[in-house]
């Protein structure tokens, strides 16, 4: 099975990033965005999706955290689709829910080629975790996965601390991509009966 990776730069007037995906990989991740707990929450997402994923990101921080996370996002579903490339032989779903002590997250992803976010962080969300202004996350999942071209579904079912909540979501999309991004030997071809994703 040959290795699925890519690399890929965007700058902007507002950001500069550069992130090297690898989807069979180990979990190993060196990320810097510039917002402590969104590398965090990054590294969480890369060890649980058996990823490595290098990311440098020199963003107007000192504006907020917006542009960071969402070309990060942008950048990040880029190289996803690159790195997947030909779909051929991928379990294509994947669905994983998630317990982060009192919270309860739930993914559900279909690489389909149709992007589309559907964002539920389940309420009373505290406005930010450190430096990391929580109305971010749904940012960055729309960006990743407009980008990746995948139907993505984000659920946070119950849960009380922001903290965990977030951390729930991130781990969850990283076993959901895992799993859907996984070569299945009794697929043959593309996982469609449209012959096409």
């Amino acid at each position: 099975m040959s290795i699925r990776t890519a690399t890929v730069e965007r700058k902007t007037a507002e950001t500069s990033v550069k992130l090297i995906l690898n989807l069979d990989g180990n979990g190993h991740g060196v990320i810097d965005s510039g917002i402590g707990f969104f590398d965090h929450m990054l590294n969480l997402m890369t060890a649980h999706g058996l990823m490595d994923l290098t990311l440098a990101c020199d963003g107007d921080i000192d504006v907020d955290g917006h542009h960071s996370v969402e070309d990060i996002g942008i950048t990040l579903g880029q190289a996803f689709k690159q790195a997947i490339g030909d779909k051929k032989g991928i379990r294509r779903y994947g669905t994983f829910y998630l317990p982060m002590d009192e919270a309860l997250a739930f993914v559900s992803l279909d690489i389909s080629g149709r992007p589309f976010l559907v964002y539920d962080d389940g309420g009373e969300m505290a406005p930010m975790i450190g430096g990391y202004d929580t109305e971010l996350t749904e940012e960055f999942l729309r960006a990743f996965a407009v980008n990746a071209g995948i139907t993505l579904h984000v659920c946070v079912l119950y849960g009380k601390n922001s903290h965990h909540k977030v951390e729930a979501i991130f781990k969850a999309l990283g076993h959901a991509l895992r799993i859907a991004v996984e070569k299945d030997p009794r697929v043959d071809g593309i996982p469609s009966t449209k012959g096409s994703l």
